[in-house]
């Protein structure tokens, strides 16, 4: 049987029908606004498993290029591993999701939403995230759902839910915001500058749409739920539990206090290490070490949120605006186009600037069409910077991770009518102890600042946490690692002096108030002034001059009658002054000429020769010419292709010339100065030698 609900928007209802499609998932649904539409699955393995502490959960978005009328690009014609887009929104999906399924579950989820169909104006990303949570909403998977998301672009002074491609790019702010019924659990988006006002009007319109999506699914799953599957609750305690508690906790209160992320861990594992000696023959015991564990991880973030709320104190011994001390080092590699080196307490990134042509541009396969950028910022995190043994790979978290940063640094990267070059930037976490994302923003923009990009202004950014108990919360700013596992929120927040650029915030509580948000926005910018005005001092502008090393790119107009001289019979011109000087010309229609050389100097010379092309010779001008024919009286110089002047034997030397032979040679290249244009227009040249232009 097909059920449906739908809800108006605009001028298009958003669908959710189940009971036609994909029925042999556990909860299937097709979802569609205009023409997007989604068919998101929800499945759950038949095996549970006892005393899980994670949600074994999968989310992998996916678009299939027919939805838009598209064959696949490149050799192989079929979709094939995700692309960061994919990846992304999966991300989009999963973490406001994962919270609130039951780890009793103790069953593999996967949620599999795929992009079937797409009319290239709506994105279809929102449809899927509410999609996804409407499969499991109807599914016998315990959920403690729904949840809903909207986007909403600032555009004109004015808030837009559920935006156009067109709208976006048009927007001062765009923003994806999730949750359920109850608040806010997630935050995401990038800007121009706004300021936090406009960031909080905009939560509060998108809790709005949140509400009303979140009931459309319930209204859904009144018509055709599935009755739940039981939770596998562990039945097993701990034994000795409270001998245990009574005798760690007070060891493990001083121990988590200790100065240095290292020396505080090893401190904690000393005093775990005793208790697990004392009860060894109890902790022979798999399920019993488990709980045993469990216990350390509870008692922990017991004593540090208890700590931060009644006495202020933070566990490396930080007041709850206090900043770690900040480094900031430039030109820190000799070859690389821009480096810089920053470090926030246990955090560090190297970040790294490469220049590149328009041929070094990220060409997008998208089904939304083709497009191409010219910044590109990648993230590395390798496991040393935490200390461990890993495999080096480009997850999830990187791309997420890089994308975040990149997105906070775009708005502040110049166009490429303003800097013809294409950007990369790439962070190297070195080490890590609490948001390396934002640090790859400040390294970032250390490094194109020293690169010679031309920054509108200079991006920092900043972590922020929050501890909640009752009435009582704390703020945090510039969080450790550890008080993100242990707070309520996670809140990235990085701009200029001015505004907003780029936001993430992930909320593990229901019901964040306004007021803890403003708190938290003012805070923010506090810190992120303060981190601005330590970078200032190491770099603010731009340097003069891009790196030796990095290419030359020279842009130039020329009138447009005069691109076929440019060019040349079949060419020829063009192909000669790139050979000549190995570079690569490019000519627009609209007499836009882009040299791309290896260096300074071939761009240079390229230009000048181009120069020579297409502009008129000029009286008293000096040509680098070359001597084409000799006769008795005077040598033939080509001062610009196709243009030659006579150096009369009397302007090739102070004193007396016998023979023009004796001073030129046919093809020698020769200094000259444009004496005159006469009324026939012939060129009349003077030969600039050692001693100086003898025309004078």
């Amino acid at each position: 049987m097909v059920n449906r609900v739908t809800y108006r928007i605009g001028n298009d209802d958003l669908i959710l029908e189940t009971g036609r499609l994909a029925k042999q998932a556990n909860g299937s649904i097709y979802a569609q606004y205009a023409g997007s539409a989604i068919i998101a699955t929800a499945c759950a393995s038949h095996d549970s498993q006892e005393g899980l502490d994670y949600v074994p959960l999968t989310v992998d978005y996916n678009e299939k290029y027919y939805a838009a009328g598209k064959i696949p690009g490149g050799f192989i014609k079929r979709e094939s591993r995700p692309k960061d887009k994919e990846i992304l929104v999966s991300r989009l999906i999963d973490r406001p999701m994962r919270p609130l399924f039951e780890k009793e579950f103790g069953r593999d989820i996967q949620i599999v939403p795929t992009c079937i169909s797409t009319d290239m104006a709506n994105p279809p990303d929102i449809l899927a995230v509410i999609a996804s949570s409407a499969a499991v909403v109807i599914s016998d998977i315990p959920f403690n759902g729904p949840i809903a998301a909207a986007r909403l672009a600032y555009v004109d002074g004015q808030y837009v839910i559920n935006p156009t491609f067109e709208q976006i790019e048009k927007a001062d702010m765009e923003i994806v915001v999730a949750g359920t019924s109850e608040g806010i659990t997630m935050v995401e988006g990038g800007a121009h500058e706004v300021s936090e006002e406009v960031m909080l009007t905009a939560l509060e319109k998108a809790k709005e749409f949140i509400k009303v999506m979140c009931q459309l699914q319930l209204d859904l799953r009144a018509k055709c739920g599935k009755e739940k599957l039981p939770l596998n609750p562990l039945k097993v305690t701990l034994e000795n539990k409270d001998a245990m508690r009574s005798e760690a906790r007070p060891r493990l209160a001083e121990a988590l206090y200790v100065k240095g992320k290292f020396e505080r861990r090893a401190a904690c594992d000393a005093v775990k290490a005793d208790l697990a000696a004392k009860y060894a023959t109890q902790l022979e015991d798999a399920m019993q070490k488990k709980l045993f564990d469990a216990l350390f991880e509870d008692m922990e973030y017991e004593i540090l949120r208890s700590t931060i709320l009644d006495k202020g104190v933070r566990v490396d011994g930080r007041g709850t605006e206090d900043i770690r001390d900040i480094t900031c080092e430039i030109g820190v590699l000799p070859r690389p186009h821009g480096s810089a080196v920053f470090t926030r307490g246990e955090t560090q990134s190297l970040s790294v600037v490469t220049l590149g042509t328009v041929f070094d541009e990220q060409i997008f396969d998208d089904i939304e069409g083709d497009r191409r950028e010219h910044f590109l910022l990648h993230y590395n995190f390798p496991p040393f910077s935490v200390g461990e043994v890993g495999r080096m790979a480009t997850g999830r978290r990187e791309i997420g991770h890089g994308y975040l940063a990149r997105r906070s640094l775009e708005p502040m990267v110049p166009s490429r009518d303003a800097f013809p070059y294409t950007v990369r930037v790439v962070s190297e976490i070195l080490e890590s102890n609490g948001s390396s994302s934002m640090a790859t923003v400040c390294g970032g923009t250390l490094a194109m600042l020293h690169a010679g990009v031309p920054m509108k202004k200079p991006v920092a950014g900043i972590a922020m946490g929050l501890i909640t108990e009752g009435d009582k919360f704390a703020v945090l700013s510039d969080i450790l690692g550890e008080e993100d596992h242990l707070g309520d929120m996670d809140f990235k927040v990085a701009g200029t002096s001015e505004g907003i650029t780029g936001f993430q915030m992930d909320i593990k509580i229901a019901g964040v108030s306004t007021e803890i948000m403003k708190k938290a926005l003012d805070q923010a910018k506090r810190g992120r002034l303060h981190i601005l005005g330590i970078m200032n001092k190491t770099i603010s502008k731009p340097s003069a001059e891009i790196s030796p090393y990095a290419p030359r790119i020279e842009v130039m107009r020329i009138d447009v009658d005069k691109i076929g001289a440019l060019i040349g019979p079949g060419g020829k011109n063009v192909k000669a002054i790139s050979e000549m000087f190995q570079v690569t010309i490019n000519t627009e229609n609209d007499g836009t000429v882009t040299i791309y050389g290896k260096n300074a100097k071939a761009a240079l010379d390229a230009k000048g020769a181009v120069k020579g092309i297409v502009e008129d010779p000029e009286v008293g001008r000096i040509y680098d010419g070359v001597v084409r024919r000799i006769m008795d009286f005077g040598a033939f110089v080509e001062i610009l292709p196709g243009k030659e002047g006579l150096c009369h034997i009397s302007k090739l030397s102070r004193t007396r010339v016998a023979n023009v032979s004796d001073v030129v040679k046919e093809g020698q290249r020769i200094p000259v100065k444009l004496l005159e244009i006469d009324k026939m227009g012939r060129l009349n040249l003077s030969y600039v030698d050692a001693l100086g232009d003898n025309a004078n």
